[in-house]
């Protein structure tokens, strides 16, 4: 079997995450990227017409990501307790595995760029919530579970926990990891959701 040689663009979209998780904070600039990955800046424009696509890729990576492990989470699992605790989990270990992929998800990577691209990550996080509101709620309909105030407030209790994670990440220079200790956490964390 012969390994197959990554594409240019996946080659290029590596190259900017490693830039992110080398030197988090550094502003990017296309000539950079172009001489980490050893092409001239008109071949980066071949495969992405702009920075912004490039970012967009990499948002868009991660939802498939996720999202397509969650599916398979959703349906695995029966009891909303564990769909939760094993969704909150999978989001930690592919932050963990994922460095700078999380500082465009936080938006950290994209100090300076485009206000659109910076709520097309904020999209991510979005998304997620609203999935685990739907599992907490399910958990109320289907098993008689019962939070403590509202599925609304018990999936923002669980998206503070997951953000101060990812964002306690970053600030330790990738030092801090977000799957820590989690089987320890995580009881305080479903505390949080249901009664």
């Amino acid at each position: 079997m012969t390994s197959q040689k990554p594409s240019r663009r996946d080659a290029i979209l590596h190259s900017l995450l490693e830039m992110l998780e080398q030197d988090p904070g550094a502003r990017l600039t296309t000539a950079g990227l172009a001489k980490s990955v050893g092409v001239t800046e008109a071949a980066l424009y071949r495969h992405f017409p702009s920075k912004r696509k490039m970012f967009e890729a990499l948002v868009a990576f991660a939802e498939d990501a996720v999202f397509s492990r969650c599916q398979t989470i959703l349906q695995e699992q029966t009891d909303a307790r564990v769909r939760l605790q094993q969704l909150v989990h999978l989001v930690l270990v592919f932050a963990e595995r994922n460095p700078g992929l999380c500082t465009v998800l936080t938006g950290d990577a994209l100090v300076g760029e485009n206000d659109a691209l910076r709520s097309r990550a904020s999209q991510f996080f979005e998304r997620l919530e609203t999935q685990i509101r739907q599992i907490i709620k399910e958990g109320e309909i289907r098993q008689g579970l019962r939070f403590h105030t509202s599925a609304v407030r018990g999936a923002d209790w669980v998206m503070v926990f997951l953000e101060g994670r990812i964002q306690r990440f970053i600030r330790s220079d990738f030092a801090r990891k977000p799957a820590a200790d989690f089987d320890q956490c995580w009881p305080s964390v479903a505390l949080g959701v249901w009664a």
